[in-house]
């Protein structure tokens, strides 16, 4: 949910509602993003070191539950600063609160994966059913938020009275949302147990030493890069979409949905829901596709549909009109439907590829680095749009320029299609398959 949320409203919230130029909100993630430069790697470093009658992941979720609820709701209060300088500051600040808070929870949570199964296959189908459930946070991401700021709409209609009540429900949101991670982190605390794990296993390199042999490790640089490619091309399609369906169609297009009659400006919400409910139909073709072609190969697939739609959606998208776009929504819901299970059944392996080779189990090395390089590619994507949007002269709630247009067109289609081509060609060097991992497994028990 936290993923979705700032991937697809983020970007928007900041100019639209908290008042910052496209390119102090994009440099005002980037900032909030680079701290994860310091406490993801440093969270894993802990993670993995960690003893208590809970374990060594199950305690950050206790902990980190609170300051992951606060922090929301403190991001999504706008202050009302009209200096673009403090309002950056202030943007950056609360950015780098949630990001901590997440880094807290998400490591370890994250960490708990290989401790669960060392199946090949099960893994698969572990991480199926993990995005399965995980969608539904992603719909709450992606689609409450419109309804929900949408509840204190103002009876007037002047600039103020709408910016006003914009602000009040998006702070009703922060939070909501930051109630439901609550919850859900708690309930995640007490329904799992982990493995207890011989002192042997422990790591016992230094911080650096650790991270050391983390970016020796091929198969998980190779991993590693992709992922970070395609979450850089899917932040771009999603941060946009919102900017794409408010300014691309006509104002007085409108659209039948349902039997309900929907302005342009209320497409927004509708392809959002397509597109995950698309892709949660797909969660499990991929697990079943995976089984029968293997994991990389399953998540090549969702990298050509991906590029693809961002392609439609460039060329044909803009004169086609509403409902060829949300049948592309569809389509491209069945990509990211193929992107979720794949790369999380894949880090395992690669982390246990390690663990032969060294005798040492540094999951929470291996997320810590993963969730920091996964967050440098959703935050460069939303700085390259606001810089892209800042160039072509964006004007938050105005009739948009030809050069404005031209860069909301970019960043939804050619931009995202080159970086998920680049994610294709990298993910083609990775080694690890079914055969050379079970080969793995039989020299672990051989140790």
């Amino acid at each position: 949910m936290l993923f979705t949320v700032m991937g697809f409203w983020c970007l928007n919230y900041l100019t639209d509602t908290a008042g910052l130029a496209a390119a102090f909100a994009g440099t005002a993630v980037m900032m909030g993003k680079l701290w994860d430069a310091v406490t993801d790697p440093v969270m894993g470093y802990i993670s993995d070191r960690t003893r208590s009658r809970w374990g060594r992941r199950r305690p950050y979720l206790l902990f980190g539950a609170v300051p992951m609820f606060l922090s929301m709701w403190l991001f999504f209060t706008a202050p009302g600063i009209e200096n673009p300088i403090l309002l950056t500051m202030w943007a950056s600040l609360t950015l780098m609160l949630v990001n901590t808070a997440s880094t807290v929870i998400n490591i370890p949570y994250s960490s708990l994966t290989p401790e669960l199964t060392g199946d090949y296959h099960e893994r698969t189908s572990l991480n199926g059913y993990r995005f399965g459930c995980a969608v539904f946070g992603t719909i709450i991401g992606a689609a409450a938020v419109q309804p929900i700021v949408g509840l204190f709409r103002p009876e007037g209609t002047s600039r103020m009275e709408l910016l006003s009540a914009q602000r009040t429900g998006y702070s009703f949101l922060g939070f909501i949302l930051g109630a439901i991670m609550l919850i859900t982190t708690l309930l995640t605390f007490w329904g799992t147990r982990e493995q207890a794990h011989p002192k042997k296993d422990m790591p016992k390199e230094r911080f650096f030493a650790t991270y050391k042999a983390v970016f020796t490790n091929r198969p998980y640089l190779l991993l590693l890069l992709t992922y970070a490619l395609h979450l850089c091309g899917i932040t771009l399609l999603q941060g946009i979409l919102i900017y794409y369906t408010k300014y691309i169609f006509k104002p007085e297009e409108t659209i039948s949905l349902f039997g309900a009659v929907l302005a342009q400006e209320q497409i927004t919400t509708p392809a959002m829901l397509l597109l995950l409910l698309t892709a949660m139909l797909f969660i499990p073709v991929s697990v079943l596709v995976s089984k029968h072609i293997g994991k990389k190969l399953t998540y090549q697939i969702c990298f050509v549909i991906l590029a693809s739609a961002c392609l439609l959606i460039f060329t044909v998208g803009h004169f086609m009109g509403p409902v060829f776009f949300l049948a592309v929504m569809i389509y491209a819901g069945v990509g990211v439907g193929f992107s979720y299970v794949a790369p999380f059944a894949m880090v395992p392996d690669a982390i246990e590829y390690d663990a032969v080779k060294s005798g040492e189990r540094k999951e929470g090395a291996y997320y810590g680095i993963w969730t920091f390089i996964a967050k440098v590619g959703q935050s460069l994507a939303v700085f390259i749009s606001g810089l892209i949007l800042d160039l072509g002269g964006y004007i938050a709630d105005a009739v948009q320029s030809s050069g404005a247009i031209t860069a909301i067109r970019i960043i939804v289609g050619p931009l995202p299609a080159i970086i998920l081509a680049g994610a294709l060609i990298v993910i083609q060097f990775y080694p690890l398959d079914e055969k050379t991992y079970r080969e793995i497994i039989v020299q672990e028990k051989g140790m």
